[in-house]
């Protein structure tokens, strides 16, 4: 796991870094470690699981309607699984395709394996014989940030 997690300076989550963006933030002292992985160093700094923002960052865009539609965002949203058979998703597929006028939005695209993406093709799910297992929907800001947190929580127990 090479990505860390950035928090405010009141311990809100704000996004995910590379391990040498992190590292360049210690260096700049813009962060802090907050929580580092036990004896392992990456040049003169611990190798950081957490950084923690010196300084408050305000984040009223926030509040606004949630984020814009981006691939990784749509696997982050679906958890990395599956909208037809709940296998881990590799790409996103899109529910009306976009040769019939389906757009990139929230509601239109879900995660999806490369068998299952295979077998939909240029074509409905109705058509192909295919069921989605939940509705999509657009996330907000809060539930992304949450599923980004957990996503940590968990690699960082498992490895």
């Amino acid at each position: 796991m090479d990505n860390v997690l950035v928090l405010n300076a009141d311990l809100g989550p704000l996004h995910w870094v590379s391990l040498k963006h992190a590292v360049c933030m210690l260096f700049r002292e813009v962060a802090v470690v907050h929580e580092a992985e036990p004896d392992r160093l990456f040049g003169i700094y611990p190798k950081p699981r957490i950084l923690r923002l010196v300084r408050y960052v305000d984040t009223r865009w926030r509040h606004t309607s949630g984020p814009s539609w981006s691939r990784s965002g749509v696997l982050v949203r679906d958890g990395r699984m599956c909208g037809y058979c709940g296998d881990p998703a590799t790409s996103v597929d899109h529910i009306v395709p976009r040769s019939r006028g389906g757009g990139n939005t929230w509601t239109n695209t879900v995660a999806a394996c490369q068998r299952c993406n295979q077998r939909k093709g240029d074509r409905t799910p109705a058509e192909a014989g295919m069921r989605l297992r939940t509705r999509p929907v657009a996330p907000t800001w809060a539930a992304m940030a949450k599923r980004r947190f957990a996503r940590l929580a968990q690699s960082a127990y498992v490895g």
